[in-house]
């Protein structure tokens, strides 16, 4: 018997019990998943986009839109394959969102890809029953007037829709079987067109001056409208994050088949293209003027093109066709699917109604999903226009984009160490920046060429912002990846110097009490008090005020010695990873300073001073202390601060100044030469600092050692002194995992009370803050 909560009468979860969790089958191997986005890549969107390219750009911009934008496109695929190889999940772009930039942005992510994809779907509906209509009329000689056209379109369109919803409702092993059929058609026919034109250019090589002129007189201008119109043919692989539940083997056949999709489309589009212009026999005033009177009067320049290209009997024609309609229907058929996903996982997280989740006890698809996906292609089937229906999908497939190459740049800077990747890009983070410079530049030829994409976006967006704040922000459970308030005291308002301090037990706290009371007095500061609470991976996040004592306590016992002297509040927080959570505590608070308790590196680990601290130094926007050794009522007569000219050493000597005796206190500043090599002028250092220092220059002494052996030299002076101050190293993680800095060889070695700090400002800690 199963022990799960049974269901409510309503089909809801019953009060108090958790969730009700749903799995989909893993039935799609990497040839099902490759074309599932290969039938979503090859639309009809191409062949109406070979002849606005040829009219636009020339024969040359052509084949520089199709090249360019697949090289775009794999910018932006390589961001899709990494970020799903370590979360391959169904919801693909909102997954990734959500734990890149919260529920929020999340949400938002999800309901337009959902929207997007329900819209390209109509599309493809409507463009497979257009060109059905002039098939069928080609064949048998029909005589329509327009609106009757109009009215068959529809009816075509729609019962296209519903077949291929009911095939998404058989369940995604018979949606791939019956996608990868009509995509393997699909490119039989596109790859026969693209072969045949190769043949031609060796058969009749006189055929190759139709590339002269390469590009129009404005053609590099009108080069970059044509490939944000032609950009939506490009679209499709994002449909393969929406499989990660369903995959055989995800962390490795989803970054396969996002990358050889992309690849694949952009080869056979160049050979289609290629085969485009060197079919037509004569194109009198260049091959742009030629393309534009063909369209003019009434026939597509890629099906003039291919009739010329296979002058038999009408077979041309006829296979351009057949090659739009298996396109449109492989296209549709991975729209629905994409769209049924992400509502799911919207679903799924209570972003949406919890309906949204179930799955179908006989077919493992989410129905209701389903259901109501289905619901705005068949609607949009009826009224959408088309074009402006493809162009508003592409706006906010861009937007999906620009946000999922935001996500892998964050996910990989914050989370990295905490995920199993399957595939990793090479030169991060080149390549996601330069997709979104270039996605911003595609979306404005977009934005120009539609003016009716504008006030849908303008419509749906501000819709689903508003659903979001009255329904979906306050029933999404939390997730793993969360960090989440305990308890916080109110904060009283103020541009006062913010000093937080992150305490993790009775101990830790009363050891970092002295020094935070003497930083605190200094800089007539607000101190804020945090715990966070680690949460083991297998308690789920609902259990975890059960890990809270140790922290409550923690914070009573700093409270008793600090409250009564400067302005505190406190906040405890719970998460998976602490250092996340200390990092976003920091952005939340706008903190100043942060402090820190080390106890020294453990051994065997490969982090230098910790799995906590290290992503903390490095990532931190604000100035950090790492306290080493420092508890105990001690006083610092004689302060040690090494100097090599680095970024922290005016920091490192400020803080000296601070945690030194204040009535006799001195301060070593240390700088260690090799033989042979100029020494640093301290003398001039002091000076350039002497307004930043609490004691006077005179208790300030320089001191040059000469040594081959700097952390040797610098151990032996620290054995003089009663606290080291020193800076931290700028090196990467990545760099320090394969040689020790010296400031983390001097920490690790020396036995004195230690601290390192590590001092924010300029551009590298705004982008930190905010990014």
């Amino acid at each position: 018997m199963s022990s799960d909560p049974a269901p409510s009468a309503a089909g809801a979860p019953a009060p108090g019990a958790p969730p009700v969790a749903g799995e989909l089958s893993r039935d799609l191997k990497l040839f099902h998943v490759i074309m599932m986005g290969l039938g979503m890549m090859i639309g009809a969107g191409v062949f109406v986009g070979i002849g606005i390219s040829v009219r636009g750009a020339g024969p040359g911009g052509l084949l520089l839109t199709f090249a360019l934008n697949g090289l775009i496109a794999l910018f932006t695929a390589m961001s899709f394959a990494e970020l799903s190889s370590a979360i391959p999940r169904a919801g693909g772009a909102y997954n990734f969102a959500r734990i890149g930039f919260g529920r929020g942005a999340s949400f938002i992510a999800g309901w337009t890809e959902w929207f997007a994809s329900a819209l390209a779907g109509a599309f493809y509906a409507v463009v497979f029953a257009t060109f059905t209509l002039s098939f069928l009329n080609g064949m048998f000689g029909w005589d329509l007037s327009a609106d009757q056209q109009q009215g068959v379109v529809k009816i075509i369109a729609v019962a296209a829709a519903a077949t291929f919803v009911y095939i998404n409702y058989r369940g995604s092993s018979e949606t791939a079987k019956i996608g990868a059929i009509f995509t393997v058609l699909q490119m039989l026919l596109v790859a026969g067109i693209g072969v045949t034109g190769i043949v031609t250019a060796f058969v009749r090589p006189e055929r190759l001056a139709n590339f002269q002129p390469f590009l129009t007189d404005d053609g590099w201008w009108k080069l970059l409208g044509t490939m944000g119109v032609i950009y939506v043919a490009f679209e499709g692989f994002e449909v393969i994050a929406q499989a990660g539940d369903e995959t055989v083997a995800p962390k490795r056949n989803l970054p396969k088949a996002m990358l050889y999709s992309v690849l694949i489309v952009t080869v056979t589009y160049l050979a289609v293209a290629f085969a485009s212009v060197v079919a037509i026999r004569s194109a009198d005033g260049g091959m742009a003027a030629y393309a534009t009177a063909t369209e003019q009067g009434g026939k597509p320049f890629f099906t003039a093109a291919v009739e010329q290209l296979i002058p038999f009997r009408g077979v041309g024609g006829a296979l351009v066709a057949l090659a739009v309609i298996f396109s449109a229907t492989s296209a549709l058929n991975a729209t629905i699917y994409s769209a049924t996903r992400a509502s799911f996982a919207l679903g799924r997280d209570g972003m949406l109604p919890p309906a949204f989740a179930r799955i179908s006890t006989r077919r493992k698809t989410p129905y209701v999903a389903l259901t109501f996906t289905a619901v705005i292609v068949l609607t949009a089937s009826v009224l959408m226009n088309p074009v402006h229906g493809a162009a508003t999908a592409s706006m906010m497939f861009l937007c999906l984009f620009f946000m999922v190459n935001l996500c892998v740049i964050r996910i990989r800077l914050n989370m990295g160490d905490e995920l199993e990747y399957g595939f990793i890009m090479p030169l991060f983070p080149l390549f996601p920046i330069l997709a979104i410079v270039c996605q911003i530049a595609l979306a404005g030829g977009i934005f120009a060429e539609s003016k009716a994409a504008v006030l849908i976006a303008a419509i749906w967006v501000p819709a689903g912002v508003l659903f979001y704040l009255l329904y979906a922000r306050k029933r999404a459970p939390a997730a793993d990846h969360e960090i989440h308030v305990f308890e916080e005291a109110p904060e009283p308002k103020g541009d006062d110097y913010r000093i937080m301090v992150s305490v993790a037990n009775p101990a830790n706290a009363l050891e970092m009490v002295r020094m935070t009371y003497r930083l605190a007095g200094a800089k007539s500061a607000r101190v804020q008090l945090l715990h966070m609470v680690p949460v083991p991976p297998n308690v789920p996040l609902r259990d975890a005020h059960k890990y809270m004592l140790a922290g409550r306590e923690a914070i009573t016992e700093t409270l008793l010695y600090l409250a009564p002297m400067f302005p505190i509040t406190t906040t405890m927080r719970y998460c998976r990873n602490i250092a996340r959570g200390i990092l976003s505590a920091v952005r939340d608070k706008h903190v100043d300073l942060l402090i820190l308790g080390w106890h020294g590196r453990r051994p065997g680990k490969v982090f230098r001073l910790g799995s906590t601290i290290d992503p903390i130094i490095e990532r931190c926007p604000c100035n950090v202390l790492v306290l080493k050794n420092c508890g105990g009522n001690r006083e610092f007569a004689r302060v040690l601060v090494p100097i090599g000219g680095g970024p922290y050493s005016a920091y490192a000597l400020e803080m000296a100044t601070i945690f030194a005796e204040q009535e006799t206190g001195q301060v070593t500043a240390l700088t260690v030469a090799r033989p042979g090599d100029e020494p640093m002028d301290l003398d001039e250092f002091i000076r350039d600092h002497a307004d930043r220092l609490a004691l006077p220059p005179e208790r300030i002494t320089p001191r040059v050692v000469e040594s081959n052996d700097v952390a040797g030299a610098i151990l032996a002076e620290a054995a003089e002194h009663d606290l080291v101050i020193l800076g931290c190293t700028r090196e990467p993680l990545l760099h320090q995992v394969t040689r020790a800095s010296l400031p983390d060889l001097i920490a690790q070695r020396c036995d004195k009370p230690l601290v390192m700090v590590k001092a924010s400002g300029g551009i590298r800690s705004w982008i930190k803050r905010w990014i």
